[in-house]
């Protein structure tokens, strides 16, 4: 299907797609790096802040969204490099495929992490 210019401008493209995930990952990261840093430092707090805190951090919600986190992190890393290279003038008429082997690879990556991090969550009985 060949886009129209109109179909660009409206942001039909797989550039835009591209471009709106790096944005929220972006975003995202930020999100977690202000949480992270009031975790951290509510160990000043000493361990009866602390302590309570981490066991919260230890629950299924939690874990989820660290593997949640680590999918940004892959996603935006990757996004990143696709766009430096087209800034050096790189691959920039191969964006569709570019960002399906970066993609792809953020997704075999994710996987493993997801593994290695979390090695009994899979485990079947």
């Amino acid at each position: 299907m060949k886009l129209t210019k109109r179909d660009v401008y409206l942001g039909r493209g797989l550039g835009m797609w591209a471009w709106l995930l790096h944005r929220v990952t972006g975003l995202l990261l930020v999100f977690y790096l202000i949480l992270h840093i009031l975790v951290i430092s509510s160990s000043l707090g000493g361990s009866g802040l602390f302590d309570p805190l981490l066991r919260l951090l230890q629950a299924p919600l939690f874990v989820m969204l660290e593997m949640g986190l680590a999918a940004a992190v892959l996603i935006h890393g990757l996004n990143g490099i696709r766009i430096v290279l087209f800034d050096l003038g790189l691959g920039v008429r191969r964006q569709k495929e570019i960002f399906a082997v970066l993609m792809a690879l953020a997704a075999a990556l994710w996987v493993w992490a997801v593994l290695v991090a979390y090695p009994n969550l899979f485990r079947v009985l």
